[in-house]
């Protein structure tokens, strides 16, 4: 654990985020020999999912088990990790400055940052008893498991359709419920909900009734209740840090952070990785546009003599 105090010594590469984009990162750039600095807060976006599926060689890996496993990596080359939060960064001169909620400081001529999102979540009591477990955001991840089960799609207008639509490649058995919104759907959304037999109901959801970790049902406000074996919602995301709009990085509709094909920002010797850029929201993505954004760093840094034309 960093006191916040060597923070002020300084790195070639400073990296904002503990996750599998900015730990991948780290490991390419510490075999580098690259000086480099980690900063992580320690409170990644999937941190209750029962395991990270997909991620090849590591079959429903938790994310505290890749975490833990990827630190100790980092460490291993040579990666300064510091768990704290930084506040503010800002160009200094040839460098970047990162000043730490704990009162030190950190600064590097390259940044990446690579702090991911956060999922806007329904006001739903009981809800969040069975989030990573049968409760979850994201179909890719976790529609297998849902596969023949009874599945409730919380959202409205085309993010609701879309997630609706995705999960149905493992299941039929799907309800879409707006928890009290309008449903706002065109005539062609309800027409793809309507040939593949979805319906739709607005009613506010009063609860979530669940038994170790297991959903059951929705309780409605109506009286009505759904019997449910697996949730997703889909609702908003959110940026989990405002340093791009700090230094001024170009974002996209959603919020995302624009790059190009090695990661690099609109703003100049500043990359971005993982769910923060456009893209599938997959650890094993996030992993993968880490080690290419720290190649493209590494590279960068790069003496004239060692590059070709």
């Amino acid at each position: 654990m960093s006191t916040g105090n060597e923070g002020a010594q300084g790195y070639e590469v400073a990296i904002v985020g503990g996750g599998p984009a900015g730990l991948s990162a780290g490991v390419w750039l510490g075999r580098y020999l690259r000086r480099v600095v980690l900063i992580d807060a320690g409170d990644p976006r999937n941190w209750e999912t029962r395991g990270i599926n997909g991620f090849l060689g590591h079959r429903s890996v938790t994310p505290a088990e890749l975490r833990g496993r990827g630190r100790d990596d980092c460490r291993e080359f040579g990666v300064h990790l510091i768990d704290d939060e930084v506040q503010r960064v800002a160009r200094d001169g040839e460098e970047f400055r990162l000043q730490l909620a704990g009162g030190g400081s950190a600064r590097a001529p390259r940044l990446l940052l690579a702090f991911g999102l956060r999922d806007v979540w329904p006001d739903i009591p009981g809800l969040e008893r069975c989030y990573g477990e049968t409760v979850h955001v994201c179909p890719d991840c976790d529609g297998y498991e849902a596969r023949d089960r009874k599945t409730l799609v919380i959202g409205t207008g085309r993010k609701a359709v879309g997630m609706a639509v995705s999960l149905h490649t493992w299941t039929h058995e799907i309800v879409i419920c707006t928890n009290g919104e309008p449903a706002d759907m065109d005539g062609e959304l309800c027409s793809k909900l309507d040939s593949l037999g979805i319906p739709v109901i607005e009613a506010s959801i009063r609860a979530m009734r669940s038994s170790e970790g297991e959903i059951q049902t929705a309780e409605l406000e109506n009286g009505m209740h759904l019997d449910c074996e697996r949730v997703f919602f889909s609702i908003g995301q959110f940026p989990a840090d405002d340093l791009g709009t700090q230094l001024g990085c170009a974002r996209d509709e959603h919020g995302q952070i624009e790059v190009d094909d090695k990661g690099a920002t609109s703003v100049e010797h500043v990359y971005a990785a993982g769910d923060i850029t456009p893209g599938p929201q997959l650890a094993t993505v996030a992993a993968a546009s880490g080690a290419v954004a720290a190649l493209a760093i590494h590279r960068s840094l790069l003496p004239e003599v060692q590059t070709l034309a």
